[in-house]
């Protein structure tokens, strides 16, 4: 009785509110990587066909090592930090999206530009 008494403790009052800090450090990273990521797509000129989840894995990943350079490396201050956070940020989604081109679309305005002319 003691023991399934101590479980139960363990278990509300360890576990639980683990799952509950992991649960809202996942929510808080989507979160700045929408905002972040957002950001860059705003920055980036012309279309780009990174879905939502892409902008925020992205977003998320250049605040990562935006943050960690601005603030490691470069020591600036947060709002430098931040620009450096939206550069790094459209950076990968530009480079993202330049991977991920249809060689197919990317070749028929050419194609159109040449007929015109002739």
């Amino acid at each position: 009785m003691l023991l399934a008494l101590l479980i139960i403790v363990i278990v509300l009052f360890v576990v639980l509110p683990l799952i509950g800090l992991a649960i809202s450090t996942l929510i808080s990273i989507a979160i700045v990587g929408l905002i972040i990521g957002g950001l860059a797509r705003l920055v980036l000129p012309g279309r780009h066909r990174v879905g939502i989840v892409a902008t925020i894995l992205l977003g998320w990943l250049g605040s990562l090592i935006g943050g960690f350079l601005g603030d490691h490396v470069a020591h600036t201050g947060r709002f430098l930090t931040v620009l450096l956070e939206i550069a790094v940020a459209a950076a990968l989604i530009g480079l993202y999206s330049i991977a991920n081109r249809d060689p197919d679309v990317a070749a028929e305005p050419n194609k159109k530009k040449r007929k015109a002319s002739r």
